[in-house]
C-alpha cells in the first residue's frame, strides 16, 4: 500500500471521474449532480477513498465562490427577449414564493419536538430555493423540451430565487440568536439588498461591455481573465455597498448576455466550462462533507421523507399557485411549475451556514437537508418527461450540431453575425442551388450541417430538406435571408432584393 499520495494525484483522478459521470449521466438518464456527490461520497472518510474533510468554513467558502460563477454563467446564456415578458412573474416567484415556500414548510416542522418554529423556519429557508440547471439537465438528456415561456420563467426563477433564499437563512440564523424580530427593519435591509444588488449588477454588466471594447487586449487568450475578474469585483462591490452579491453577478450576466462586444461568444464559452468545472468542485467537496453512516440514520431517512413529500406535494405548490394567481399561466403551466422545483446545490451550501455558526442541530440539519436534495432529484427528476408528457406541455429539442469552427465578432465587424436555419420538409429553397439562390452582398452560407456530415457550399451545392445552413452576415439583412429560406412553396426563391440594401 503506498504511504504518501500526491493530492494533485486525486485531484486529476476525481476531476477525471468526474468528468466520465458526466458523460455516464446522459447516457442513464441519471442528473450528474447524484454521481458526482456520490464521488465526493466515496472519496470521504467512511469510502474507499478515505479522505478526511470536515470542515465547514471552507465548504461554504468553496460554495459561495462557485455559486457565484454559475450565476453569471446562468445569466450570460439568458436571453432577455425571451424573459422580458415573465420577469413580474418570475420575480414574484423569487421573492414571495421562496419565503411562501419556507413559511409553508416551518409551519408543519414546528410541531415536531426536535424543532422550535425559529428551526423550523430556518429549515424551510434553506430549502426554499430550486434549480433550474438540474431541469434542463435532465429533460436534455431525455431529449424533451418544454412549451411556451415555462421553459425562461423556471431559468429566471431559479437565477432570481437564490438571493432570497440566502437573506431568508442568514435572516433565520440572526434571529435564532435574538428574542425579537425587527420586522421594519428586515424588510428595509432586504429592499437595500435587492436594490443595491440589481443596480450594481446592471452597472458592472454595462461598464464591463464598454471597457472590453474600448481595452483592445493584444492576447485575446486572457480575456477569460478579464471575465473572472469582473464576476469577482462585481461580487465583492455588491456585498461592500450591502447589496446582494448573488443577484448581482447574476444581472451582470443577464445585461453582459443582451449585449454585442468583442469576444463574446469566446467569453461566453470560457463561463460555461467554468461553471461546469464550479459544479463540480463543489458538489465533490459537499459530497466529502457528509457522512454516508449518518446519512442512512433511521431519523434522518423517516423525517427525509415526510419533509421532501409535504414540499414537493404541499408547500411548492401552494406558493407557486398563490403567487400565478393573476398570471395568464394555465393550470397545467402551474402544476408543472410545482413538479419541477428541483433542489440542487444552492441548500446544501446553504446548510452549511448553521455548521459555521455552532448551531446545535447543524450537523442533523445537513443530514436531513442532504437527504431531501437527493431525494427531490431522483424521485422529481426520473419523472419530469413524464409529467411534461402528460401535462401535454413537452416540445421538440433540436440537437445543434456542434460545427468545426467559431467566430467571434472582431473590431470593425460591426453587426455581423451567424445564424443556424433549418431547411423543413415543403421549403421553397428545396432543390435550388446555393448560386441560384443569389444571397444579397454581406451574407453568405458559411457551412451546410447534413445528416452527420458537414459541406462547405459550392455554387453547385443543392440544398436538401433537413438541411442545416450555418449563415453569416449583417443582422439586419439575416432575418429577412431566414424568412426567405423557411418559406413554403414550389419555385426557387432569389434572395437578392433591393430591401436588404
Amino acid at each position: 500500500m503506498l504511504e504518501y499520495v500526491d493530492p494533485f494525484l486525486v485531484a486529476g483522478l476525481l476531476f477525471f471521474l468526474s468528468l466520465v459521470a458526466g458523460t455516464l449521466s446522459e447516457r442513464i438518464k441519471m442528473p450528474g449532480l447524484i454521481l458526482f456527490l456520490a464521488i465526493g461520497m466515496l472519496a470521504g472518510e467512511n469510502g474507499p477513498g478515505g479522505l478526511q474533510f470536515d470542515d465547514a468554513v471552507t465548504t461554504n467558502s468553496i460554495g459561495t465562490f462557485a455559486l457565484a460563477f454559475i450565476l453569471f454563467s446562468g445569466g450570460f446564456d439568458t436571453q432577455w427577449d425571451d424573459v422580458r415578458p415573465i420577469v413580474q412573474q418570475g420575480l414574484v416567484l423569487s421573492t414571495l414564493g421562496v419565503f411562501l415556500t419556507a413559511l409553508f414548510m416551518a409551519l408543519p416542522l414546528a410541531c415536531l419536538p426536535r424543532f422550535s418554529f425559529k428551526d423550523a423556519f430556518l429549515l424551510g429557508a434553506i430549502i426554499s430555493s430550486t434549480d433550474a440547471a438540474a431541469v434542463f439537465s435532465i429533460l436534455r438528456t431525455q431529449k424533451v423540451g418544454v412549451k411556451g415561456k415555462l421553459k425562461p420563467l423556471l431559468e429566471f426563477e431559479s437565477g432570481s430565487n437564490d438571493p432570497m433564499a440566502v437573506f431568508l437563512t442568514i435572516t433565520a440564523l440572526k434571529w435564532l440568536s435574538s428574542d425579537s424580530v425587527p420586522v421594519a427593519q428586515l424588510a428595509v435591509n432586504f429592499v437595500v439588498q435587492m436594490v443595491a444588488g440589481g443596480a450594481v449588477g446592471w452597472m458592472m454588466g454595462r461598464l464591463s461591455c464598454t471597457m472590453i471594447e474600448r481595452l483592445r487586449v493584444e492576447n485575446e487568450a486572457l480575456y477569460p481573465v478579464w471575465g473572472i475578474s469582473i464576476v469577482l469585483f462585481t461580487f465583492g462591490l455588491a456585498n461592500s455597498v450591502n447589496g446582494n452579491g448573488y443577484l448581482a453577478v447574476y444581472v451582470c450576466g443577464i445585461v453582459m448576455g443582451g449585449q454585442d462586444f468583442l469576444y463574446k461568444y469566446s467569453l461566453q464559452r470560457f463561463h460555461e466550462g467554468f461553471a461546469w468545472l464550479m459544479q463540480i468542485v463543489m458538489f465533490l467537496v459537499l459530497g466529502l462533507l457528509v457522512n454516508p453512516v449518518e446519512l442512512i440514520n433511521r431519523s434522518v431517512i423517516g423525517l427525509g421523507l415526510l419533509v421532501s413529500a409535504f414540499l414537493m406535494f404541499a408547500a411548492r405548490p401552494a406558493a407557486v399557485f398563490l403567487c400565478s394567481a393573476l398570471s395568464d399561466s394555465s393550470f397545467r403551466e402551474k402544476l408543472f411549475v410545482s413538479w419541477t422545483g428541483l433542489r440542487g446545490a444552492v441548500p446544501i451550501i446553504l446548510a452549511t451556514y448553521p455548521l459555521t455558526e455552532g448551531h446545535p442541530q447543524a450537523r442533523f440539519m445537513f443530514n436531513l437537508i442532504f437527504f431531501v436534495v437527493l431525494t427531490s432529484v431522483i424521485l422529481q427528476g426520473r419523472t419530469l418527461a413524464t409529467v411534461a408528457r402528460w401535462l401535454g406541455l413537452d416540445a421538440t429539442v433540436r440537437v445543434a450540431p456542434s460545427y468545426p469552427l467559431s467566430f467571434d465578432r472582431t473590431p470593425g465587424s460591426g453587426s455581423d453575425e451567424t445564424r443556424e436555419v433549418d431547411i423543413l420538409p415543403g421549403a421553397a429553397v428545396i432543390g435550388s442551388t446555393v448560386s441560384e439562390l443569389n444571397f444579397p452582398e454581406g451574407v453568405t452560407i458559411l457551412l451546410i450541417n447534413r445528416g452527420s456530415r458537414f459541406l462547405i457550399p459550392k455554387g453547385g451545392t443543392q440544398i436538401e430538406a433537413g438541411d442545416t445552413l450555418l449563415i453569416f452576415g449583417e443582422r439586419a439583412r439575416l432575418s429577412s435571408v431566414e424568412q426567405a429560406l423557411t418559406e413554403r412553396g414550389d419555385a426557387p426563391q432569389d434572395l437578392h432584393s433591393d430591401s436588404f440594401e
